[in-house]
């Protein structure tokens, strides 16, 4: 079950984007997080977080863009009906089958 998001999507761009514009007054990166996390209310790990899907989806960093998880969920979504329907199929042609013997053997 998936939590209830407190932030909006512009919030989230919002603070993404105010730890790459403010990175360079700050020692490290988790440093910046940090402080611009307490700032906006949410904890670091969260917003460090969104800064790597950031990260992700701009190119910068190495890993699976928002948009491809969201068309390979869709994917693993429409496999899930298609196997449902494949097996739904497989014994209805068993029953039909079963049942087109039965009334051939009984002459």
């Amino acid at each position: 079950m998936r939590k209830s998001t407190k932030f909006s999507p512009e919030v989230r761009e919002r603070a993404v984007r105010m730890v790459q514009e403010h990175r360079g007054e700050y020692p490290s990166l988790w440093a910046a997080i940090e402080s611009i996390s307490a700032k906006i209310g949410c904890v670091p790990q969260t917003l460090n977080e969104w800064v790597k899907k950031s990260e992700i989806d701009s190119g910068a960093r190495e890993g699976v863009t928002s948009d491809e998880r969201d068309r390979i969920k869709a994917l693993e979504r429409e496999v899930k009906e298609l196997r449902r329907a494949n097996e739904i199929l497989k014994l209805a042609s068993a029953f039909f089958a079963q049942a087109e013997l039965d009334r051939k053997l009984k002459y």
